[in-house]
């Protein structure tokens, strides 16, 4: 006699609703008014950080700068980071010449192609709906708005993050081998954009798969083995060509002290970020230390009287913590929720993570392969690991490093809410709902109050359409029919009208430098060290001239016009702001003929035409002491300007004899003072340089700029 054993129940997975008439069609409306919005009015932020721009001139003029990611085309030092991201840019630029659209544009397409992928990684497995909801809300987050119309590396980074979960989550549905080797390719991508920065999500993606893959664990394990060689090969010939490329014939690896990729990698870009002990950053010895040592005393040389301590004006903290905080703001739980992050990302956290716990709970008894369980997990492990690690990093951190976030916060409000959406006729998941929408109201409602004169009225429609939008989901009558699309719409608004608001703000208005943040200005600072606000400078958000409307066409650094290829403009360099470089260029908060340590440089147009002569005679004509001081000057001539030190300026690069040798040999034009360091300062090498330079050759100001003959 034989029995037979009843087999335990499980969930199975909810197959997404047939495809229905007007989703293609809304999927295209999604996609063009995300194109729409990020190209539209992308030529008035210029140059945008012209420490990027410089770079993607000179990858389109040489092919030796393209692939090293050089600074600029006689190749003497490379930007601090890979350079796929740079690759996009300088490709477009070689093919429709150099203007800021055709650098940005592809930037903005990367946001479109980003919105698709995500939109495909949720809607397989949860459908069109949440597809679209997820797509949206990555559209409209402030920080996504920001830098996929900037030239910041993250745009390319983001979408090759999405990608690497697309890839694991088609792995997990099929356990075959090729989407791990996938996902490994996009992973090893991601390192040549950013760096380290990708490997958070690594320990989702092999967490997730272990967990539910197909496969017995022991051939799950050899596929994550795989998928860490696909990563290492599609990264690992880049940093081999340059780590065995001989020293003497590439040029220096900026932000690197001993001209290594690897200790770029494991330093600077790595280690440092997460302990603080950058070497070669702003702070001499590292990144760690008091934020009013670190400016130097600039505040005492600031336009409209001395900041005590020489901190920056209203009290606020470069780093964009709280006052008091450390050199980038506070560490904690709470970092990401302060002022300078919050109405970057923070909007929809909360509801991520109700969300992400009550979707886990609904699939609780599904199979161990439940591909929409395993959605939860990445997407979950995804914010909670990059979320933890941006809170206490104690080295470099600057607010638009929230955007990493982003796909993350978006897929999980999508495929939680859809969840608990189609289980509503349950208390508990109804209650989730109306706490969800209460939460959401209250984060609104707090992230609106910090820009009091910015859209007051919208903190109270939001808290009472989240109120009611609560209410309603509580009682079963109203969440079906007619009305259920109502309290659908409240539900939307309640999550979505402060982003939107802070996005169209965002999109509206130009934004330049080193570090930029979306949405308005709040109380308790900006992220890093902004901006001084005003005419020809920028606000501690990296908004051009401290404006709001985005209207007309300001002076970019560069001394172009908005949408121009590299046009010379008088702009304000020579009058109003003709000593910023030289007063206050230490950290270059604020716009300037000669730029400084964030913003870059804005020569007139007797300067340019000084700088362009003879210049096929030379292979650099000028050097400046950091690498946005150079930009601006490189982006007006289209010439290359050697920038000495890299970005910070504390780079050995060149070496004191060095640069004699270029002298000697005539191959540099001019010395341009100011920049890094300001007036003639600097660090290491770069100090000795603009000691020798002042003790040998003359000065001359043209265009309130102060710099020497070195042929003379």
């Amino acid at each position: 006699m034989t029995t037979t054993l009843e087999q335990p129940k499980v969930e199975t997975p909810e197959p997404p609703p047939a495809r229905r008439r007007w989703e293609p069609w809304a999927l295209a409306a999604l996609l063009v008014g995300t194109a729409v919005a990020y190209i539209w009015g992308l030529g008035a932020s210029g140059w945008a950080n012209s420490f990027y721009a410089a770079a993607v001139q000179a990858g389109s003029e040489s092919w030796k700068a393209f692939f090293f990611g050089s600074s600029d085309a006689a190749n003497s030092i490379t930007v601090d980071k890979p350079p796929m991201s740079l690759w996009v840019m300088s490709l477009s630029v070689r093919i429709f010449g150099l203007s800021s659209w055709a650098m940005l544009v592809p930037q903005a397409l990367l946001g479109v192609g980003s919105v698709a992928l995500l939109y495909a990684a949720v809607k397989r497995w949860f459908g069109a709906a949440a597809g679209l909801l997820a797509g949206l809300v990555l559209a409209l987050t402030p920080i996504a708005a920001l830098m996929f119309r900037f030239n910041n590396p993250d745009a390319l980074l983001v979408l090759l993050m999405i990608a690497s979960v697309w890839a694991l989550l088609r792995a997990v549905e099929d356990g075959r081998t090729r989407w791990m080797v996938l996902t490994g390719v996009f992973v090893g991508l991601g390192f040549l954009t950013k760096q380290l920065q990708v490997m958070l999500v690594v320990p989702p993606l092999a967490l997730t798969y272990l967990f539910a893959g197909p496969p017995k664990f022991g051939k799950r394990l050899a596929q994550c083995f795989a998928a860490l060689g696909a990563m290492i090969v599609s990264a690992g010939w880049w940093l081999l060509t340059v780590e065995l490329w001989p020293a003497s014939s590439r040029p220096w690896i900026g932000g690197s002290q001993n001209n290594s990729i690897l200790e770029l990698t494991l330093g600077y870009n790595g280690l440092g970020r997460l302990n603080g002990e950058e070497t070669g950053s702003v702070m001499p010895g590292g990144g760690r230390g008091d934020a009013a040592a670190a400016m130097g005393g600039a505040g005492e040389a600031m336009t409209g009287g001395a900041v005590p301590g020489g901190g920056m004006p209203g009290g606020a903290v470069p780093g964009g913590g709280m006052p008091g905080g450390g050199m980038w703001g506070s560490t904690g739980i709470t970092r990401l929720f302060e002022s300078a992050q919050g109405g970057q990302i923070a909007w929809l956290i909360p509801a991520a993570l109700i969300l992400l716990v009550a979707g886990l709970a609904l699939r609780g008894r599904a199979a161990r392969t439940d591909t929409q369980r395993a959605s939860f997990v990445v997407w979950g492990l995804w914010l909670l690991v990059t979320g933890l690690t941006f809170s206490f990093m104690a080295g470099i951190f600057h607010a638009y490093y929230t955007v990493a976030l982003a796909p993350a916060v978006a897929a999980l409000v999508a495929i939680g809410s859809v969840t608990l959406w189609r289980r509503r006729d349950s208390l508990w998941v109804r209650a989730v709902l109306a706490v969800t929408l209460l939460a959401t109201a209250a984060m609104s409602w707090v992230l609106l109050g910090r820009s009091a004169s910015f859209v007051p009225w919208l903190k109270w429609a939001v808290v009472v359409a989240g109120v009611l939008a609560a209410v309603a989901v509580l009682i079963p009558a109203l969440t079906r029919g007619r009305i259920a699309a109502v309290v659908t719409l409240a539900a939307l608004f309640t999550g979505l009208a402060g982003p939107t608001a802070y996005a169209v703000d965002t999109i509206a208005t130009p934004h330049t430098g080193s570090i930029v943040s979306a949405g308005p200005n709040v109380e308790g600072g900006r992220g890093g060290f902004g901006g001084m606000g005003g005419p020809g400078g920028m606000d501690g958000a990296g908004r051009m001239g401290g404006r709001t409307d985005g209207t007309a066409a300001p002076t970019m650094p560069g001394g172009a016009a908005p949408g121009a290829a590299g046009a010379a403009a008088p702009g304000t360099a020579a009058g109003a702001t003709a000593g910023a470089g030289d007063g206050m260029g230490g950290m270059g908060a604020m716009g300037g003929a000669a730029g400084g340590l964030l913003s870059g440089s804005n020569p007139g147009e007797e300067l340019v035409s000084l700088l362009e002569q003879d210049a096929g005679n030379y292979t650099w004509v000028a050097a400046a002491i950091g690498s946005n001081s150079a930009s601006g000057y490189q982006l007006a001539t289209e010439d290359p300007v050697m920038p000495i030190g890299g970005f910070n300026g504390s780079d050995p690069s060149p070496t004191l004899e060095q640069f004699q040798q270029y002298v000697a040999d005539g191959k540099i034009h001019y010395f341009i003072a100011g920049g890094r360091g300001g007036g003639m300062g600097g660090d290491g090498t770069a100090s000795e340089i603009s000691t020798w330079v002042q003790a040998n050759f003359t000065a001359v100001t043209v265009d309130g700029v102060t710099l020497y003959d070195l042929t003379s």
